[in-house]
């Protein structure tokens, strides 16, 4: 137990150092959120009187306590540009994002898994080669430039899906997943290829163990080690490169966003850090460094409860 709180309390760090650094660099972002809304126009009295009504003549220090206090009161400020309250805002754009990161990350161990077992159970032959020059290949390609590839083949040639836009999921499951299927895909296919070169070498070396060459001599056939012995002991690693590749992911999911038009966290993002509007990119940025170590933290607990060995002092 002592493990889990020390992770816990070391989540918690990182995200206060994380709250330092996000409102440290929009302190010191060029450009004035008070002449982004009123135009360059507008005369100094009335920045000046916009500054007020908007808090930013306040000394940082007070600016980022009150911004830490909201947060842990639930209250996200109001949207300089949408004049909406961040919260809601941010809630409805999550609705598109979250089903998009956790499709992509599902797609990706889907291929990555059983790719990276046929190359390590091929070791040496011409399709283990084969699939290490492809997946070197997939590995170096830009997201946005396969999103582009993409729906150029799939939406606007043959038409299977659509080339962009989000309905929402009040049309059904089924339209939502085909219209989130390409940038799921784009952003899988990428990080399937490190899944699949690390699942690889993790097999290598499982299949290479003491416990395996146990199995065989106790009767187990080639196929029952393979399965139920070296396969669930080799996937546990590469659970903790997809903690690793989850930040990854995120900022992938960004570009992809807005190549297909998707009203998603990113494309609001984006949004808002072009329009200055500060309540909106803090509270977005603070609020995804949080969800990305909250499923390193779930993560950590399913690997613990795999292989309870990992626990280490938590006993």
């Amino acid at each position: 137990m002592t493990g889990f709180v020390q992770t816990f309390f070391g989540r918690f760090a990182v995200l206060a150092v994380a709250s330092v650094i996000v409102f440290a660099l929009l302190t010191v972002l060029p450009g004035d959120p008070a002449t982004v809304m009123l135009g360059l126009d507008a005369s100094p009295e009335s920045i000046a009187a916009l500054h007020h009504q908007l808090g930013l003549d306040a000394a940082p220090a007070s600016r980022y306590f009150r911004w830490i206090s909201g947060l842990f009161h639930g209250n996200l400020g109001t949207s300089y540009v949408y004049d909406v309250p961040v919260s809601g805002l941010i809630l409805e754009r999550f609705q598109s994002t979250l089903p998009l990161i956790i499709f992509a990350t599902g797609l990706a161990l889907l291929i990555g898994l059983p790719v990276g077992s046929v190359a390590a159970t091929n070791r040496g032959k011409r399709l283990d080669l084969m699939l290490m020059v492809l997946l070197q290949f997939l590995k170096s390609i830009p997201d946005f430039w396969l999103a582009m590839m993409m729906t150029f083949l799939f939406s606007l040639t043959l038409h299977w899906f659509p080339a962009g836009g989000f309905s929402g999921w009040n049309h059904g499951v089924f339209s939502g997943l085909r219209a989130l299927t390409l940038p799921a895909l784009a952003l899988a296919i990428p990080q399937a290829a490190i899944i699949a070169r690390f699942m690889r070498s993790s097999l290598i070396d499982t299949l290479g163990q003491d416990f395996i060459r146990t199995a065989r001599a106790q009767g187990y056939s080639r196929q029952g080690v393979l399965w139920r012995i070296a396969i669930p002991n080799a996937v546990i690693p590469v659970l903790t490169l997809v903690g690793i590749q989850l930040p990854v992911l995120v900022t992938g999911s960004i570009i992809v966003e807005n190549v297909f038009n998707i009203p998603g966290c990113g494309k609001l993002l984006l949004e808002a850090v072009n329009q200055r509007d500060i309540p909106v990119v803090q509270n977005l940025v603070m609020l995804i460094v949080a969800g990305v170590l909250v499923l390193n933290l779930c993560l950590s607990v399913i690997i613990h409860w795999l292989d309870p060995r990992l626990a280490g002092g938590d006993a």
